[in-house]
This record gives structure tokens, C-alpha cells and sequence, in this order.
């Protein structure tokens, strides 16, 4: 199963006001880029997840891992609120 063309061009918008996005289709699903490093991974099933060693420090409170490597979901309620996913994204960004 691969990633969805609505769901590549979802998550691109979302981030869109971070700047310097570039995207790479891998393993069924999608990595997205800030400025050559990533930081976040879109699943096959359409989930975004923000790529840190600690999600307590972005989030307050644990998400789901992505199997066990270090992304961990994004809030619902970033999902409809692009300013709150680029804080979030930068914040992760900050932490790499």
C-alpha cells in the first residue's frame, strides 16, 4: 500500500508556512524535509508523525510511536490548524 496523493498534498499544505519542504516517497509512505532534514513521516495509512526523542516535550502527553522508531503522531487537533503543526514542527525541528 502506498501513500495517497490527497494525503501528500494535505500534509504539504499543512506545513506549508515552515518554508524549504521537499518530500521523498519510501517505504509505502512519505518523509517530509525542512532544509535537507527531515522531520516528520506520512504513513501509507495517511497518519502524520513528527520525528523526536521525547514527545512529552512537544506534546504535554505521549502519542502513538510509529513502530518503534522516534515519530510519534501529531494531535488531532494540529491536524486543522496549520500554525499549531509548524510550532510543533519547529519545536521538533529545535530538538534534532
Amino acid at each position: 500500500m502506498s501513500v495517497d496523493d490527497s494525503d501528500i498534498a494535505f500534509a504539504v499544505d499543512l506545513f506549508s508556512n515552515l518554508g524549504g519542504l521537499s518530500t521523498r516517497k519510501m517505504f509505502g509512505g512519505m518523509c517530509l524535509y525542512h532544509d535537507g532534514t527531515v522531520f516528520a513521516l506520512l504513513s501509507s495509512d495517511g497518519r502524520l508523525y513528527l520525528k523526536t526523542r521525547d514527545p512529552g516535550t512537544l506534546y504535554g502527553t505521549a502519542t502513538a510511536q510509529f513502530h518503534n522508531m522516534p515519530y510519534w503522531s501529531l494531535p488531532e487537533a494540529a491536524l486543522d490548524d496549520p500554525d499549531h503543526a509548524c510550532t510543533l514542527a519547529q519545536n521538533a525541528l529545535a530538538a534534532l
